[in-house]
């Protein structure tokens, strides 16, 4: 268990958890919302074991990092990204995110550049403008969907966040793909975060177009995504990312939903690993 001081608010430090394990060359895998770090226990042991120096970390506001009052926009989220990069000089090294975790990741890369980088992987992203615009007539989430979001967390935080776990696991009408003691770790995962993360994040995450961001990335990226995810489903985001790189490959993974990495470990794991060894 290791720590990053990335700033400080009202003379506090903020830290960052991360784990670091491993030698070889270096993966972080960058979760998404409203987890952390955990999210990847199943590809911890497969990719050490395959060579490799994997680093997680819990993005600040969630898991075990500091959670402060501000910084859950993307410019801050991809500064602590870099600088957890820069501490450990990390080098030749592989991005893999996680749902709203890819936006992190490429606004990191239009930001800071791709000198560090390698490949990078984006597991079941959203498209890459999620709000209602003149110009993002499809956008999902207009300004009244957006106010419902808001008060549903503000009223009961937790039963919210309990019927979006309950989603992000639910493939088409199959809604037993973990059991219900994993259900509930889940939840309580998503629970410790900050109540003002878990709200600022998510709204940061419809807010933010990173259609501008993507087409900074030119080296070879994998798109992974569930043919039935239920929160953002596949033909759209996996097709607008995919569209969107100079260099990617495309992956749709029958019968798997959003939290893929949790459910599908087995077929995913060889999908990654077959694209991190090319």
């Amino acid at each position: 268990m290791a720590w990053l001081t990335v700033g400080e608010e009202n003379g506090i430090p903020i830290d960052l958890h991360y784990e670091d394990y491993g030698d070889g060359r270096p993966v972080v895998l960058v979760h998404g919302w409203p987890l952390g770090g955990q999210a990847w226990e199943h590809q911890l042991p497969p990719l050490v074991d395959a060579g490799y120096r994997v680093i997680t970390y819990d993005r600040r506001g969630s898991g075990r990092s500091a959670q402060p009052w501000h910084g859950y926009d993307y410019d801050t989220l991809a500064a602590d990204l870099h600088a957890l990069i820069t501490r450990l000089d990390l080098v030749d090294l592989a991005l893999v995110s996680a749902s709203t975790g890819s936006g992190q990741v490429a606004r990191f890369v239009r930001t800071y550049g791709q000198d560090r980088l390698r490949r990078l992987v984006f597991v079941s992203a959203p498209p890459p403008y999620l709000r209602n615009s003149y110009d993002n007539p499809d956008g999902r989430f207009d300004d009244s969907a957006i106010e419902q979001l808001t008060s549903a967390i503000r009223q009961d935080r937790l039963a919210f966040l309990d019927h979006e776990i309950r989603t992000a696991f639910r493939a088409g009408a199959h809604d037993n793909l973990i059991s219900d003691v994993q259900h509930a770790y889940h939840v309580s995962i998503a629970a410790a975060d900050s109540p003002k993360a878990t709200l600022d994040f998510l709204l940061a995450s419809i807010r933010t177009d990173f259609r501008p961001d993507l087409p900074h990335i030119t080296m070879p990226a994998l798109v992974v995504h569930g043919c039935d995810d239920a929160v953002f489903p596949a033909e759209t985001p996996s097709h607008q990312v995919h569209r969107s790189l100079h260099d990617s490959r495309l992956v749709v993974l029958p019968g798997a939903p959003h939290a893929l990495t949790i459910t599908h470990p087995d077929v995913f794991n060889r999908t990654l690993l077959a694209f991190l060894n090319d």
